[in-house]
């Protein structure tokens, strides 16, 4: 599995960082807990199984002509009932745009996540992964008490078979 992310700039990485330990400081579930190197606040705006051959060189272009890209978060969702705990991102046009655009570089990949695609994307930043319904109030009362606003400021790209990162544009602070 290969994904496309957008990561955070430094003062949105801090604020979502500062809710996950929000919760778990109140025994909630919480992305805090994840100890893997690559765990970090991030949009994801695909994933396959492959890129396609290019793909790789035309996902970078397309992130640097987009970041800095501004971000206002929402209101915390827990999605499908008993999911993940979410931060849902208000979708600007210009992020909106990047997502289909990224959609069309990989329009040949295969193992396409659905979650992902136009139409059905939910653009939001996790904040646990397997979170119940019944404790939503209690998590945005805890998690969200305001509406931080940032920006992407670079894109990377996480492989599911190594466990690795790798930039994909845009500069981190």
């Amino acid at each position: 599995m290969r994904t496309v992310e957008l990561v955070c700039s430094p003062g949105l990485e801090a604020a979502v960082r500062g809710a996950w330990q929000r919760l778990a400081e109140a025994g909630l579930p919480s992305l805090t807990r994840n100890p893997h190197p690559t765990n970090r606040p991030h949009l994801t705006l695909a994933s396959v199984d492959e890129f396609p051959p290019g793909a790789r060189e035309r996902l970078t272009a397309l992130v640097d002509a987009a970041v800095p890209l501004p971000v206002r978060l929402d209101r915390i969702a827990v999605l499908d009932g008993s999911a993940p705990l979410v931060w849902l991102v208000r979708p600007s046009r210009e992020l909106a745009a990047l997502h289909a655009a990224v959609w069309d570089v990989l329009a040949g990949a295969t193992g396409q996540n659905p979650w992902h695609a136009p139409g059905h994307w939910v653009p939001h930043l996790s904040l646990a992964l397997r979170f119940r319904d019944a404790d939503r109030r209690l998590a945005r009362a805890v998690a969200g008490v305001d509406r931080p606003t940032g920006a992407f400021v670079a894109g990377r790209t996480y492989d599911g078979e190594s466990r690795t990162v790798s930039r994909l544009g845009g500069t981190e602070r």
